[in-house]
């Protein structure tokens, strides 16, 4: 029973956070964002986080039919909140869990027509497995981390450090993710 327990709660929400000065080791440049980290747009373009270098980024893989789906006005939120300050809210739709909607243009209609969504959104991308995204293989391979259902949270320092990662449950505007977004935009 307690292994059932456990199994759901790293499904649903615990959070782990890497943070320099609470006992954590200063990462690496290995265990830094690497360079080059590119996404496609949802409706064109593409987003390169090399121009985000001295912003945080918190990265969020979505779907548009999850039981999750409302924290993408919680996104929007905390965008509304921090972006003056220097923070990107990014989302990264991906059918992984087979609750995403089949195309960009089907994704972009729904975010557009369900919610007013203006933070930056990539084209569909797989986030886990050997065709996921490199940003994701990144964050299973160095540090450990691979989203395990849709609306799992990961914030990027301003220097590329990974600095936490939160699980579907955690609300983007919870204390704990506002925190962590804080310290990063003082840093």
């Amino acid at each position: 029973m307690l292994g059932l327990i456990a199994a759901t709660a790293g499904l649903l929400g615990a959070a782990t956070a890497t943070r320099p000065g609470l006992g954590a080791a200063t990462p690496s440049n290995a265990q830094r964002l690497p360079d080059g980290i590119v996404f496609s747009g949802l409706t064109g373009g593409s987003y390169a986080f090399d121009g985000w270098r001295g912003q945080p980024i918190l990265v969020a893989n979505t779907a548009s039919l999850c039981g999750f789906t409302a924290q993408l006005d919680d996104l929007q939120a905390l965008y509304d909140r921090y972006r003056d300050r220097g923070l990107i809210v990014f989302g990264v739709p991906s059918n992984d869990f087979r609750q995403e909607l089949a195309t960009d243009e089907e994704v972009a209609e729904f975010c557009a027509v369900n919610f007013a969504l203006d933070f930056p959104m990539a084209s569909l991308n797989s986030v886990r497995g050997p065709d996921a995204h490199p940003f994701f293989r990144w964050l299973s391979g160095i540090h450990g981390f691979t989203p395990n259902w849709n609306f799992n949270k990961v914030l990027i320092g301003p220097e590329g450090d990974l600095l936490g990662t939160w699980r579907a449950s955690a609300r983007p505007v919870s204390r704990p993710i506002r925190r962590a977004v804080e310290a990063a935009l003082m840093g």
